[in-house]
């Protein structure tokens, strides 16, 4: 029985010092340590998040430059289906045209044609962009 006390008296002494106070220096430098870490992590989290943020803006950037390329590609094609359009509209009036004055409208009508063609390659390359 006497051991028994020996023992819970042990232990009691030996649970009584796990609680026991540090000293102002050694409990200053853990709360220094700890203010450290806590900052070093914050500032790690505060450069993950930018990083993620950046690369984000840079997806979104991409599909926005894409958007407008196919925008402009668009365009263009409208455009040049307009032109191919009037070409051959004009072609036809010219077909009622007899001699000189045909040769002369159907040279006209291939001038605008070309013309309009180049006009929309022009508001095309104008339109795009690059993703550099």
């Amino acid at each position: 029985m006497k051991s028994l006390w020996v023992i819970v008296l042990l232990s009691t002494f030996g649970l009584s010092a796990c609680n026991s106070a540090k000293s102002p220096d050694a409990v200053s430098s853990d709360v220094s340590a700890a203010q450290q870490k806590a900052a070093n992590n914050t500032a790690e989290a505060q450069k993950d998040a930018a990083q993620s943020i950046d690369k984000a803006q840079t997806k979104a950037d991409d599909k926005a430059i894409d958007l407008s390329n196919s925008e402009a590609q668009g365009a263009y094609k409208v455009a040049l289906a307009r032109a191919d359009g009037t070409h051959q509209v004009m072609l036809e009036k010219c077909k009622a045209m007899s001699g000189d004055a045909q040769s002369k409208c159907k040279d006209q009508a291939d001038a605008d044609y070309d013309a309009a063609k180049a006009n929309a390659k022009a508001a095309e390359v104008s339109r795009t962009q690059s993703t550099n």
